[in-house]
């Protein structure tokens, strides 16, 4: 099996007998929506709320290794843990606990990313407004191919409505000017 489909279904498993909620994000979700490109690791948003992150981070660390030192106290001040998986895939969980992260999680869904392997990603919308806020070249290029495999299936309203209060948090509304002309062409 590939080993990054390997690292992703065994984050799911570890997720879901924690009863946590989460979904993988990132390069393995456009594989899902947009233009299948590479990727070297695995994304996840994990809910773990404010202020409750520590019993996360700590169940994290125990059951995979740390890509840093310290890990613990970098995942806590800056709400992303950097692990790898048993193969040694780059795993990368941010701790999520916004509005936005919460309704994203919601509306994850199961997809079947290689035979007989499911695991749970994001909506397109949901990935669109995470690429946007990133807003590096390499997403933009994604969301590019998101629009063009998806097209008219985008909820254009949900993601503009869901990008905006993050827009105004990084202070960079033009980002939601350009996300708008792109989805709109």
């Amino acid at each position: 099996m590939n080993p990054l489909v390997a690292a992703a279904l065994e984050l799911e498993t570890h997720w879901k007998q924690a009863g946590w909620r989460a979904c993988i994000i990132g390069g393995l979700a456009v594989l899902r929506w947009g233009e299948a490109r590479t990727t070297q690791d695995v994304d996840v948003t994990l809910l773990t709320g404010f202020g409750g992150e520590e019993p996360y981070v700590d169940a994290l660390l125990a059951a995979f290794s740390p890509r840093i030192p310290d890990a613990r106290a970098f995942a806590l001040r800056h709400r992303v843990l950097l692990l790898e998986s048993h193969e040694g895939v780059p795993v990368d969980i941010a701790l999520g606990a916004m509005p936005f992260e919460e309704r994203a999680v919601a509306r994850a869904s199961v997809f079947e990313i290689a035979p007989g392997a499911r695991v749970t990603t994001c909506g397109c919308e949901d990935l669109l407004v995470l690429k946007a806020f990133a807003g590096r070249e390499k997403d933009w290029t994604d969301i590019e191919g998101i629009a063009a495999r998806q097209g008219s299936r985008i909820d254009v309203e949900l993601v503009l409505d869901e990008l905006a209060p993050l827009l105004e948090l990084k202070g960079a509304p033009e980002t939601g000017k350009r996300l708008e002309r792109l989805l709109r062409k």
